[in-house]
């Protein structure tokens, strides 16, 4: 991320409008040009202030300008404010334009991690109390619309994500205390997979998407790199032990810590789980280049969701599966796309299917975060098979693994005021596909642990 310059917000302009307009789906066109002009101004204002004064002074101006609408240093942008909000748009428009005035001061701070304080400060003015209004005031009407605008903002999806975005730049979670009560929002920073859909929306300029972007490489490479250190550490341990005493072994080796929330032993599952041989004696990733190589020579669909059925139930334990679930999984597969039963099974309807097939296996929308089945799944045979039949449909179609993250962040956002101890089911499962994730898709390399599969 580059500092701001005169030129650079230029762009920023056009990209907010071409945004805005994007978001908004076309909405209110006819009345977007309205306010159009005074939203720029206040962009370029703040644009050009963020880079002249401290994070605590452009807080207190926004505080005076957003908060209070009052003692603002430059008088003038109040009235240009009044306009926006006057606006017979301002319900609908309103939280897309503060979140952008938000963003700026947050685009600009990102880029110095010891201004990731500010953040954090910014978003906190909005949970501050409204200061008593005056009895006699002349601007009464304007403080009162701009508050009204104000509710619709903290209820707004775009302010849940800023909320969200703080525990990227200031993590809070407990990472030693690992039945610490705290709510579920506060391990976003923990699962990089989450980020582009649970810290992107649809008015996300291009600023606000490479923030996030930035975030997310910088911290899966991290947690590589310590999963890397940990495992490197416990081999490390086993052979030490064997020659030394535990005294000479400790002063040896440098203790490294679980960079997980699971417990050492369940971490060690884990990884011999997906790193082994848990298809027989293949690992999923071989088991998976068999069945591709095996339905290539397939000619009708309806007998590729045959031979998907076969691949996937070898997942499923074999008591749980024959009382209901292998048949609601054939049937789910059977109603898959019906019309195209005759067709060759080229590689849209293999990303059609393993769709749908996540949403039966997880959960189907935001709008409907119906999950019985994923629940039933873990309850019945546990997490650690039940992310082993998730990475079966995306190990033979790559293009759908954002659309599995999706899934995971639609339960995380559904569950994200929860407890973490009310939820730890969904903890457990959250840190396992990490590691999943991380061995299958990332840059480590663990192949050193297989000695121990």
């Amino acid at each position: 991320m580059k500092n701001w310059t005169s030129s650079e917000s230029e762009k920023t302009v056009e990209q907010t409008r071409s945004a805005k307009v994007h978001g908004r789906r076309g909405q209110h066109l006819h009345n977007y040009h309205d306010c159009y002009q005074e939203e720029q101004l206040i962009y370029h204002h703040l644009l050009h202030l963020v880079q002249m004064e401290s994070p605590d002074q452009m807080i207190e101006r926004f505080r005076a300008l957003f908060i209070e609408r009052a003692n603002y240093p430059e008088p003038e942008i109040i009235p240009i404010l009044d306009k926006i909000t006057a606006s017979k748009t301002a319900t609908e428009d309103f939280k897309f334009f503060l979140n952008r005035c938000c963003h700026i001061l947050i685009n600009r701070w990102y880029i110095q991690p010891q201004l990731h304080y500010a953040v954090v400060d910014l978003i906190k003015l909005f949970d501050t109390p409204f200061s008593r209004l005056a009895g006699i005031s002349f601007r009464l009407r304007e403080i009162r619309r701009l508050r009204e605008l104000l509710s619709i903002f903290t209820a707004s999806d775009q302010y849940i994500i800023l909320r969200r975005f703080t525990q990227l730049v200031n993590p809070t979670h407990n990472l030693n205390g690992r039945t610490y009560k705290q709510p579920l929002v506060n391990l976003i920073s923990r699962y990089p997979y989450l980020y582009e859909h649970c810290l992107i929306s649809e008015d996300s300029t291009f600023e606000q998407q490479e923030t996030v972007r930035s975030f997310q490489v910088q911290v899966q490479k991290k947690f590589e790199v310590d999963l890397s250190r940990y495992v490197t550490y416990k081999v490390r341990s086993v052979h030490i032990s064997q020659k030394y005493s535990p005294f000479e072994a400790h002063r040896i080796l440098q203790p490294v810590n679980n960079p997980t929330l699971l417990s050492d032993r369940d971490l060690h599952s884990t990884l011999r789980y997906f790193i082994g041989k848990s298809e027989g004696n293949y690992t999923y990733q071989e088991k998976a280049q068999q069945f591709l190589k095996y339905s290539s020579q397939t000619t009708k669909f309806h007998d590729f969701k045959d031979d998907l059925y076969d691949y996937l139930i070898s997942s499923v334990d074999g008591q749980y599966g024959k009382c209901l679930f292998n048949q609601r999984l054939y049937n789910h597969l059977q109603n898959t796309l019906p019309d195209a039963n005759d067709l060759i099974p080229k590689d849209f309807l293999l990303v059609r299917t393993c769709c749908q097939l996540l949403n039966f296996l997880v959960v189907n929308s935001q709008a409907s975060p119906q999950h019985s089945t994923f629940l039933d799944l873990i309850s019945n045979q546990g997490s650690l098979p039940t992310i082993g039949l998730l990475l079966k449909v995306v190990l033979i179609c790559r293009k759908v693994k954002p659309y599995l993250e999706k899934r995971f962040a639609i339960l995380f956002n559904h569950y994200e005021t929860a407890t973490t101890d009310g939820v730890d089911w969904l903890v457990g499962t959250l840190e396992q596909l990490n590691i999943a994730m991380s061995i299958h898709f990332g840059d480590i390399d663990l192949s050193f642990f297989k000695q121990f599969c």
